[in-house]
């Protein structure tokens, strides 16, 4: 059927267009009217074969590709507004965005990349098991951008090469069950949950979950490693540096693996294993909802009508990587919590790259770093239009933010895969 589609788009391409050459897709907050959905014209738009253009810091990180009748009768499908320019108003557009006194570059996006979600597969009935919704696969869903999911079975045995991104979703990986313990712990969920946890961890030969969650998480980072592009949020951006830092260390206290945690584990963990953090301590209560301080959670003091988190100005031309990144129609995002809410600064390791921050809080909201060929990228909270959401919750209703500065830096890390061919300059 795709092949049909890129054939059709061919012939299209012949036609004459009395109205222009190009579509422009703005992202600014004056003309756009559902910033997240034109993501997903654009992904379609590549998956249907066609290249487009992520214009830089234009008018809010426009969108543009070549005109075609059924690109537009798709937009006004899924209420995308665009714009149709000539030829050459669409190279004076290119001509200005060169110009070396602007801070704005065009990237050539090529292909759409192949996606992955990270969440258990164990659901019965098509009811999910945990009570909890996840942001990533909330706006993939909205935007129409397809993905897969896989679990730790599928990234044991390697699938993780069958895919360009990967997102890790709402995720305990040091085998402590999210330290819901305290409070969930005789509900049928959690019970389930943990016995189904249980069972995966001993039909993979491992002796406790924890040991099972650390292989996994080193399958991640030879997948990042190696060429990959991940996304995390929440607890599984702290917890997954955990788990690498006590690799061969219990941490886990008895409610978790049965028996007690080694008492000398801080002084045992290995921070060169670790993506983002160093320096951390782990939390000594087992019952506390936290695992160290890596989380700027409890303690802090910032009301909610003054939780924004600012995003840096990168130069375009010459940092295109993180200006992808952080491509907004603003540079002040609502904050919004989670089990993991935001970083403490000075956990954070000095190679990484900070995106975004509460500068007068000491806490950052979303980094970036590199790992050999590949890139890592960690957002702290849980869903950006719910400041709090609780275990049982709704879902939240994108229609109603179709213009979520938050959810826009998800997306923007979904299509940047897709530009994976233009290199940082040094």
């Amino acid at each position: 059927m795709k092949k049909f589609w890129i054939i059709l788009f061919g012939v299209l391409f012949f036609l004459p267009t009395a109205r222009g050459a190009y579509m422009l897709l703005p992202m600014d907050a004056e003309t756009q009217t559902d910033h997240l959905k034109a993501y997903g014209i654009t992904y379609w738009v590549l998956d249907n074969g066609v290249e487009a253009w992520w214009l830089l810091n234009y008018r809010g990180g426009s969108f543009a590709f070549r005109h075609n009748i059924l690109f537009e009768k798709e937009c006004k499908t899924r209420g995308v507004v665009f714009e149709i320019i000539a030829d050459a108003a669409f190279n004076l557009i290119l001509d200005e965005i060169a110009d070396p006194e602007v801070n704005m570059d065009a990237v050539k996006l090529e292909k759409a990349p192949k996606i992955a979600v990270y969440t258990p597969d164990f659901n019965q009935q098509g009811e999910k098991i945990q009570p909890w919704d996840d942001a990533v696969t909330l706006v993939l869903t909205y935007a129409e951008i397809p993905y897969e999911t896989l679990y730790d079975n599928q990234v044991l045995t390697d699938r993780l090469a069958e895919y360009d991104w990967l997102h890790l979703h709402h995720e305990d990986f040091t085998g402590q069950y999210g330290r819901f313990y305290n409070s969930y712990h005789n509900f049928p969920w959690y019970k389930e949950h943990v016995a189904k946890m249980e069972e995966l961890a001993a039909q993979n030969s491992f002796e406790k979950v924890s040991h099972l969650k650390l292989a996994v998480a080193k399958k991640i980072r030879e997948y990042v490693i190696g060429g990959g592009f991940m996304f995390a949020m929440c607890s599984a951006t702290d917890t997954y540096d955990i788990a690498l830092a006590a690799e061969g260390i219990d941490i886990c206290a008895q409610y978790y693996d049965y028996d007690p945690a080694d008492p000398g584990a801080q002084e045992k963990l290995d921070f060169t294993n670790t993506f983002a953090f160093r320096d951390f301590e782990l939390s000594k209560n087992p019952l506390e909802y936290e695992f160290s301080t890596i989380d700027n959670n409890f303690g802090r003091n910032v009301p909610p009508e003054q939780d924004y988190f600012t995003l840096f100005d990168f130069s375009a031309k010459w940092d295109p990587i993180p200006t992808m990144l952080t491509q907004n129609h603003t540079r002040t995002v609502k904050g919004f919590m989670g089990q993991t809410t935001a970083f403490r600064n000075n956990f954070i390791k000095p190679n990484v790259l900070i995106l975004g921050e509460n500068k007068p809080a000491g806490e950052t909201r979303y980094i970036h770093g590199t790992m050999a060929e590949g890139t890592w990228t960690f957002y702290g909270g849980h869903d950006p239009e719910d400041y709090r959401h609780f275990v049982n919750d709704p879902e939240t209703d994108l229609s109603l933010h179709p213009n979520s500065p938050g959810y826009r830096l998800i997306l923007n890390n979904v299509l940047f895969p897709a530009a994976k061919k233009k290199k940082q300059k040094t």
